[in-house]
């Protein structure tokens, strides 16, 4: 069956490129959520001020792969200390110096990137 998740942990290319490799991924796309404006743009969202945040966006199949599996994913490539890129039980084992500071939030809305940061490493062959 499949699913949907979303992610954000700072810039999305890298979070992309890593997800696409996990086989159960369907199908990944990079783009905002959050915020307050309609439609935003990577310029905008840049600027810091619309509250969106970079997010992959991952349709998967759940008989392959579970959303457990995806956490670990997500949590081995993502540094949970710096803000805008949890989180009580990492704290308590002490994995991190510093305070974790990623939010786990409902999931709001998504709002498609455009279309030069799909899959970008790829396209500029950094990977």
């Amino acid at each position: 069956m499949l699913e949907k998740a979303t992610f954000g942990a700072g810039c999305f290319w890298g979070v992309q490129e890593e997800f696409d490799k996990l086989n159960g991924v369907i199908k990944t796309m990079v783009g905002y959520s959050g915020g307050h404006s309609e439609n935003p743009t990577y310029k905008v969202v840049c600027s810091g001020n619309t509250g969106h945040a970079e997010v992959l966006q991952i349709e998967f199949d759940n008989e392959i792969i579970s959303y457990e599996e995806l956490l670990k994913t997500f949590w081995n490539i993502h540094n949970p200390t710096t803000p805008n890129r949890q989180k009580k039980l990492l704290e308590d084992k002490g994995k991190f110096n510093s305070k974790i500071v990623t939010e786990i939030v409902p999931f709001e809305s998504f709002f498609e990137a455009e279309d030069y940061h799909q899959k970008y490493y790829k396209k500029n062959k950094l990977f």
